[in-house]
């Protein structure tokens, strides 16, 4: 690499300067903040971890994501943290162990190996909270409302919240006799929307009653109204098809009544994470932006590796992504002092009673010069130190 060249950053990973630093840092607390206000309790996961127990239960696509080193105490391979949820139950199910229900926060950097889209970053900062120990449509409404809550606080405007449920894919999957390569084709067909080769596909097995269901559930997508739809179109489907369908539409009708705005999609063939999830799945979305906003779902079998299978349901989202939806915040301005008023007892009595008020102090050593951002100048008049608006250079 060229001395020219010394500056630039890997594609992906990107560094944040004023003021945007401290504007994330803002919204970070505030975040942070509202899950407090909510019960969640702060944690601070490891950067690297054993992968073990960083990527167990996690699945294939984590495992792409992290990046890999070799520990040079033990000799055993670590993994850099590429998505704090699996560190949460690790927690969990290990070092916390509570009984009843348990609720998480964190706020940290992650790393990955790879862009999720071509909007997203290699390094964003993973915000979110999790819930543990407690199952059904209220925890799962909990999750929902708080992620919907932490969004509007962030300044996100006209939402849309997508819904699935991949129980009712797999509960059709069971009930069928499709080959295992045949299940994995059929994933990647309903996992990318390729639709149009779905008949075709199937073709070989469409005496089934299974595929047939399965064939229709790639065409229900829509608003609240594809439920009532998908009542009579699966009526012959297993009992937790009919039970994951009544959760939805218990979610649906409450979060319409808290959120008369938002706008509601779902996606009964939503396959996001259908290796990790294990009921409920959503994402929001906002019409300025390409890429999710905020994702998240049930995910009930993550703890049994550790030992402690737990009911567990969170959401996530990047917190570089959310300051982004923010107008940009005035940045106070300078006030200099001068160096001396270090030296003085009064003169750092001022100091400190400015900037617990809120101000913005600089000390200016002599001679230098003024930053542009500087408004006021202290200076010593009459054995007092006083703020003017007349600046000496």
């Amino acid at each position: 690499m060229s001395s020219a060249d010394r500056w630039l950053l890997p594609d992906g990973m990107d560094e944040v300067l004023p003021p945007q630093a401290r504007q994330i840092e803002n919204l970070r607390r505030k975040l942070l903040d509202l899950f407090h206000s909510w019960g969640y309790e702060l944690v601070l996961p490891p950067k690297v971890e054993f992968l073990e127990s960083l990527l167990v239960g996690a699945g294939h696509d984590l495992g792409l994501q992290t990046f890999k080193v070799t520990d040079q105490l033990s000799g055993r391979m670590m993994g850099v943290s590429a998505d704090v949820t699996p560190q949460v139950a690790r927690m969990d199910a290990h070092s916390m162990r509570s009984e009843g229900t348990a609720r998480f926060c964190y706020s940290t950097e992650i790393v990955r190996t790879q862009l999720d889209n071509l909007l997203g970053s290699r390094s964003p900062i993973q915000i979110g909270a999790e819930l543990f120990g407690q199952n059904g449509v209220d925890s799962d409404l909990e999750i929902l409302c708080l992620m919907l809550d932490s969004l509007l606080l962030a300044g996100a405007k006209n939402l849309c919240l997508d819904l699935g449920h991949v129980s009712i894919y797999r509960a059709l999957l069971t009930a069928s006799d499709l080959p295992e390569d045949a299940e994995r084709k059929l994933f990647s067909i309903l996992q990318q929307k390729r639709l149009d080769e779905l008949d075709d596909f199937l073709a070989p097995w469409q005496d089934q009653a299974a595929v047939k269901l399965i064939k229709a559930l790639s065409t229900l997508n829509g608003g609240p109204e594809v439920l009532d739809v998908a009542e009579q179109v699966l009526v012959g489907a297993p009992a937790a098809v009919h039970t994951a369908l009544a959760e939805l539409k218990q979610l649906v009708s409450a979060l319409a009544e808290q959120y008369p705005s938002l706008n509601i999609y779902l996606d009964l063939s939503e396959l996001r994470g259908f290796h990790y999830h294990t009921g409920l799945v959503f994402a929001a979305y906002v019409p300025s932006l390409g890429q999710a906003l905020a994702k998240g779902g049930r995910y009930d079998e993550i703890g049994k590796v550790f030992g402690r299978a737990r009911p567990a349901t969170g959401f996530s989202t990047d917190l570089k992504m959310l300051a982004g939806l923010q107008q940009a915040s005035p940045v106070k301005a300078l006030i200099a002092a001068p160096a001396a008023m270090l030296q003085d007892k009064a003169g750092r009595a001022v100091l400190q009673d400015l900037r617990s008020k809120g101000e913005r102090v600089i000390l200016q050593a002599a001679g230098a010069c003024l930053p542009a951002t500087c408004r006021q100048q202290i200076i010593r008049k009459a054995d007092q130190w006083v703020i003017t608006d007349q600046l000496s250079v």
